[in-house]
């Protein structure tokens, strides 16, 4: 069976967000599991492939010039680099001061177009779409192959002007939004399967609350919107193998995490004691919720808890972060930017790992900390409440302690809850090796879409 598998990010080619490690751990094991996939994604420039190859699409005059280079990638394998003009870009949405790129809806419909082309010329017996930088190639299909839509995250939709309606296809019509063009709604409307990256999510998305305007449209596709739990690179992630670390360990050598613990405190310039260390590894954004977190930091002492951040985005939320830390040295400290080895570090020697989100269509880093044994605590949103069972409330399956609320006061409630079970070594080393036992890696979510796509390409309803 042959998928072609568009997307805006692909780890290590090019991320930004979830998505990339979401596409590139999802097309590996698909190609484990026998799938022969096509990786479609933008070219952004300054990628050297091996064995390169050149395709010529045929696309409208207004798109421009549009080829594909194929070849192979030292680590992503065999990749698809669709070329249009004005693609290539130092960031693929962002220019320097953070602002997103003014052409981005022509970029990506032009994108979209271009792999709409390449389906047409080359027709895949499923094609697999994702997030709304994709959603037009269905605009311009009138026989598509069997089509899967991925929401990876609700929130960016892609809308533009109106004047694309004239220009992205024959079936523009269906993406039509209030007078604009959504991209993202036409897709959704015309794909076979939808597939939100948590169950949780398709809750969530179904409401007016979080269904960020398209909540009707996702109500109205019934049995066709599914939720399918992301994976993460148990490779990548593993605490048993893994350089970045001082010490490894498994759930038979647990009292190895102290070693690593000891550094990291080390590495942050906090007090090495028993206070509970708590970190958190994230985008300074609205999403992650990390503002929800501050006014709590001058109570850290009577929790008690030591906080390490590690994160860049937002220049407000990064300024108050230094100056509370400055303020509070032996309780907060923040590392503005992303280190992936102080990443992995983060999460080894971490006793608890923080999630205040908003909103989280899956969330992978919670699946990472436990990984490595860092109990999380998180909200009750999205992919966090399909991953993280509360302890207090399932004394089976809990693993770690859920904010019912996305509040303040809620958050405050579930770390006070955290730390006390943290000063009982041996329940918390409980916690610690039930959630390291966890089947996190790819292998499950993606037989689950071998079976979506066998089940789309015999045409079940």
């Amino acid at each position: 069976m042959r998928v072609v598998f568009a997307t805006a990010e692909l780890s290590p080619v090019a991320t930004v967000g979830g998505l990339a490690a979401a596409a590139a751990g999802l097309g590996a094991e698909l190609r484990r599991a026998g799938i022969d996939v096509d990786l479609v994604m933008p070219d952004y420039g300054d990628v050297d492939l091996v064995d390169e190859t050149t395709i010529e699409l045929s696309v409208p005059e207004w798109v421009g010039a549009a080829t594909i280079r194929v070849g192979i990638h030292p680590v992503a394998g065999r990749l698809h680099l669709v070329g249009v003009p004005g693609m290539a870009r130092p960031h693929p949405y962002l220019q320097a001061d953070g602002s997103g790129w003014v052409d981005n809806s022509e970029r990506f419909f032009r994108f979209a177009r271009a792999v709409a082309a390449f389906v047409e010329a080359d027709p895949p017996d499923v094609l697999h779409l994702n997030d709304w930088h994709t959603g037009a190639v269905l605009a311009a299909l009138e026989s598509p192959p069997p089509t899967v839509v991925s929401i990876h995250n609700l929130a960016y939709q892609g809308v533009a002007g109106p004047e694309w309606l004239e220009l992205i296809g024959p079936l523009a019509a269906h993406f039509e939004w209030w007078g604009d063009t959504n991209p993202l709604s036409g897709a959704l409307a015309l794909a076979d399967r939808v597939v939100a990256v948590s169950p949780n999510y398709v809750t969530e998305i179904t409401t007016p609350g979080g269904g960020f305007g398209l909540d009707g449209p996702l109500r109205q596709r019934g049995d066709a919107l599914i939720g399918v739990l992301n994976g993460i690179d148990t490779d990548v992630w593993n605490p048993a193998d893994n350089p970045h670390l001082v010490a490894t360990f498994d759930t038979s050598s647990l009292s190895a995490r102290t070693a690593n613990r000891t550094a990291l405190l080390a590495r942050l310039g906090l007090p090495d004691d028993d206070t509970p260390l708590v970190t958190i590894v994230t985008r300074l954004t609205h999403q992650k919720g990390v503002d929800l977190i501050t006014p709590l930091v001058p109570l850290l002492e009577q929790i008690p808890m030591r906080l390490g951040i590690l994160g860049s985005g937002d220049a407000v939320l990064s300024g108050e972060l230094h100056r509370l830390a400055a303020a509070h040295p032996d309780h907060l400290a923040f590392v503005d930017g992303y280190d992936e080895s102080l990443s992995h570090q983060m999460f080894a020697g971490a006793d608890a790992f923080l999630m205040p989100s908003r909103f989280e269509p899956c969330g992978l880093t919670q699946m990472q900390a436990m990984r490595y044994g860092a109990v999380p605590i998180v909200t009750a949103v999205g992919g966090l409440v399909d991953t993280v069972p509360d302890a207090d409330l399932d004394t089976r399956r809990g693993v770690g302690f859920v904010a019912q609320r996305v509040e303040s006061i809620d958050l405050l409630a579930a770390m006070f809850r955290a730390a006390r079970r943290l000063k009982d070594k041996r329940r918390t080393a409980a916690l610690q090796k039930r959630m390291m036992s966890i089947d996190w890696s790819w292998t499950g979510p993606a037989q689950t879409y071998v079976k979506l796509y066998r089940e789309l390409v015999r045409g079940d309803s």
